[in-house]
């Protein structure tokens, strides 16, 4: 028996069944810690007239658990964006799923038993050289904690999504002058010529602070807000079971004390901590801390001066950060910033002189057909000119004659004309593939969409902050 024991747990399925189990085990009780008294007060979220519960919502979430590698799951356990990006794809698929089952029990689409006993027939984990074992399917069910009338819904439930959503997953036919449109469109080259007008031509004096304080006044320099953040680390080993609890009891008394008045310093020094204190930073260019996760920089950018976060579980261990101080935003001083003005009033000059210089080109070029200090090129939509000249060029019709703005220069463009690619089979081949994957996703976005309208999406406020604490 031990043998045969061996033998199956190497089948994929009885592998990723029992490791279901054992995740099951984690979970267990979590449903009543959670809910209390009100168990019956369960639903996450409402799909038109179905549901999806907490029970389902830590079913799927085990069994995806269970899929993962180590370090996979460690994450799960020590980042709480991982965590939140976890249950947010867990309760997106069963949300999915929920709305695919309620159209086919409006379409009256039915699976019968025979239908379901020939699936579970079909499973190679549930063979034996080639024939269907009876034990060997109830024992990984029986070792996975399924039941088998819980592994015929689940079939079941599969069966239905394939038989509403199979048609609008198969392959969409592209036209083929779709697909030579759309060739042409991406490998034709157009024939152009262009004039640069550099701005780094034009020669302007120093201003004046007249000129400077008036540029100042259309043009402010706001310095964002700064914080100065501290924090206490509790480091740990957040895999080893032992050492996460040592450190998880040790955090407490370091949140005592923090509220009872310490001082971070004095109470990371009492329980041999690890107290930091960072230089003012903004939110857009923070030091590189591991601590500082984006939802921790979210969360401390969102407190008053002076507040603590609640303890935090990350990679290193428990932290208890603090926003020591706020340097509001604000318009910069004149003074500070005037050698810095000088620079860029010079540039808005020289951008003035030269889209007055490019304009008189363009005149000419209207008038007498001539393009002074021309340059003529042959650009497809990815070379042969800079990528500002590109997008005009194909976004242009034939003949079109325009001033093309870039950061340091304009550019007077003549486009010319315009040549068909030659026909390539493997370049249209990923062309068309390419335009029936877009349809394919535009139809599948389109039903779903209807999906959403026909069973409205509705969350349970009450039972999702319980469980989520948000």
């Amino acid at each position: 028996m031990l043998e045969y024991l061996r033998n199956a747990a190497e089948k994929p399925l009885a592998k990723f069944l029992i490791a279901l189990l054992a995740f099951s085990f984690v979970g267990w009780g979590v449903a009543e810690w959670i809910f209390g008294n009100v168990a019956g007060d369960n639903t996450l979220i409402k799909v038109g007239d179905g549901e999806i519960t907490f029970q389902q919502f830590s079913m799927e979430r085990n069994r995806e658990m269970a899929a993962m590698g180590r370090d996979e799951q460690r994450a799960v356990y020590t980042d709480p964006i991982v965590a939140d990006q976890l249950a947010a794809r867990v309760l997106s698929n069963l949300t999915s799923q929920r709305l695919a089952e309620n159209r086919a029990d409006d379409l009256g689409f039915v699976v019968s038993d025979a239908r379901i006993a020939r699936e579970i027939r079909s499973f190679p984990e549930f063979q034996e050289n080639g024939q269907f074992s009876a034990y060997l399917f109830d024992y990984v069910l029986n070792n996975s904690g399924y039941t088998e009338a819980q592994f015929a819904s689940i079939l079941r439930s599969q069966v239905l999504r394939s038989m509403v959503l199979g048609a609008v997953g198969a392959p969409v036919s592209v036209p083929k002058f779709a697909v030579n449109a759309a060739y042409n469109a991406r490998y034709a080259t157009r024939d152009v010529e262009y004039a640069t007008i550099d701005f780094d031509d034009f020669k302007v004096e120093n201003p004046s602070d007249e000129q400077l304080r008036s540029f100042y006044a259309q043009n402010p320099r706001t310095v964002p807000e700064f914080r100065t953040i501290s924090y206490i680390l509790v480091p740990a080993d957040m895999a080893k079971p032992d050492e996460y609890d040592a450190a998880y009891e040790t955090a407490i008394k370091v949140e005592d004390d923090v509220i009872a008045g310490e001082t971070f310093a004095d109470t990371a020094k009492k329980h041999k901590a690890k107290h930091v204190t960072l230089k003012p930073f903004s939110a857009d260019k923070r030091p590189t801390d591991d601590v500082l996760t984006d939802q921790v920089i979210a969360n401390l950018f969102a407190m008053d001066e002076g507040m603590e976060s609640e303890m935090i579980e990350s990679k290193k261990g428990f932290v208890i950060a603090r926003v020591d101080k706020i340097a509001p935003a604000h318009t910069e001083d004149f003074d500070k910033v005037k050698k810095d003005l000088v620079a860029d009033w010079k540039h808005a000059e020289q951008k003035k002189q030269a889209y007055v210089r490019a304009n008189e080109i363009l005149v000419d070029l209207n008038k007498n057909g001539k393009l002074e200090g021309k340059k003529s090129v042959n650009v497809s939509r990815a070379s042969g000119a800079p990528a500002a000249l590109l997008n005009a060029a194909f976004n242009n019709p034939i003949e079109t004659k325009t001033i093309v703005p870039d950061s340091d220069a304009f550019y007077v463009l003549n486009i010319k004309s315009e040549s068909m690619p030659k026909a390539d089979s493997k370049k249209m081949d990923a062309v068309r593939k390419e335009l029936e994957s877009v349809s394919q996703n535009a139809l599948m976005d389109d039903y779903n969409s209807f999906l959403i309208r026909e069973y409205p999406v509705r969350v349970n406020e009450k039972v999702y902050k319980r469980v989520f604490g948000k």
